[in-house]
């Protein structure tokens, strides 16, 4: 019995030291509402102040799934041409509490180019942090069956498990006008440590495609005076041995938008050979002059299936416009990006 719990202790472990090498950075499917964390050249492509809030919850059908938070706000300098942003994100799995947490600053500088088109370059420094509840774990010589578990270890395991702190860098670069966007996007450039245990398991980088449209619609029961538009988009991320493929489309007729999207690729087999796919997901919001909020839940389409609970998402937006009448002309050269912003 007691080389059982080792055995499952030590394919505990594997797991940790895996998470740190080989996994998914976290993702949202309300991409849109996480731009920062999508690509830092997105810094700066809102009106004024840009403050968002994200909640994730994954699989919550399954004992302690993921958790994910993120907060980011930006800003556009416009005399200098260039965004500045802060983003907070925290991230939790498992029933031993392992949790990570990062805070990066981000920046990025808008290049008028011909023809309205805007080239932004960004970078993003981070600093992050990572850790385990030591006291969440069970040992395999704590379930010996003259103790209770509640005795203390001396698994030579033990002492090996800790904390890591690391630096991280990423860019990325975004073309784009009034209607249409496309940028690409790089993560964990330095492959940063954050190994629990006293190995080197580094990050693997992050990389991502994306593009997408804005196209207002002005015809037959939609031509009124109210905003309404269709937004085409995909994100193609590469991650060490995982690849994946968001295609989705947004309808806002103001104040409501709906959207749905696919996570997966179907031309593709998995590592058990079947169809590579993810989930489809739903997206109900409401967006008005400063305020944004959305909803979405993903059907877990993968071998999971409808047990896992899917993921349920919450996102919050608040755009703080200060840009003075005797500004705004000088600002209008500088196109904000389509997708993000509300815009007429």
């Amino acid at each position: 019995m007691r080389r059982l719990y080792f055995f499952i202790l030590s394919l505990f472990l594997a797991f940790v030291s895996v998470t740190n090498s080989g996994a998914q950075d976290a993702q949202f499917s309300q991409y849109y509402a996480a731009p920062l964390y999508l690509n830092p050249a997105f810094a700066g492509t809102g009106m004024g102040h840009r403050f968002i809030a994200n909640y994730r919850n994954q699989w919550p059908s399954i004992a302690n799934g993921y958790v994910t938070y993120a907060f980011s706000y930006d800003y556009h300098l416009q005399d200098l041409k260039s965004g500045i942003g802060l983003l907070m994100m925290a991230d939790e799995a498992g029933s031993a509490g392992l949790k990570s947490t990062s805070v990066g600053f981000v920046y990025s500088y808008k290049v008028q180019l011909a023809s309205n088109w805007v080239l932004t370059p960004g970078l993003y420094f981070g600093y992050g942090y990572r850790d385990i509840d030591l006291n969440k774990l069970v040992f395999g010589d704590q379930l010996a069956f003259t103790n209770d578990g509640q005795v203390p270890t001396s698994d030579a395991s033990f002492g090996s498990l800790g904390s890591s702190a690391y630096f991280d860098f990423g860019t990325g670069i975004l073309l784009y006008n009034k209607k249409f966007w496309a940028g690409f996007s790089v993560y964990h450039l330095n492959e940063p440590n954050r190994s629990l245990l006293e190995d080197d398991s580094k990050i693997p980088v992050k990389s991502s495609f994306h593009a997408g449209a804005k196209l207002p619609l002005n015809a037959g029961m939609l031509k009124r005076d109210r905003l309404s538009y269709i937004a085409p988009s995909f994100i193609y991320k590469s991650q060490g041995r995982f690849d994946q493929l968001d295609v989705g489309l947004h309808f806002l007729y103001e104040p409501v938008m709906v959207g749905v999207w696919y996570r997966g690729i179907p031309v593709k087999q998995n590592v058990k050979d079947n169809m590579s796919q993810d989930a489809v997901a739903l997206i109900l919001g409401l967006q008005f002059s400063h305020l944004e909020f959305g909803y979405s839940y993903d059907f877990t389409i993968s071998e999971l299936g409808a047990s896992s609970g899917g993921a349920h998402e919450l996102s919050l937006k608040y755009d703080l416009q200060i840009i003075s009448a005797s500004k705004q002309k000088k600002y209008d050269k500088i196109i904000p990006c389509p997708t993000f912003i509300r815009s007429r």
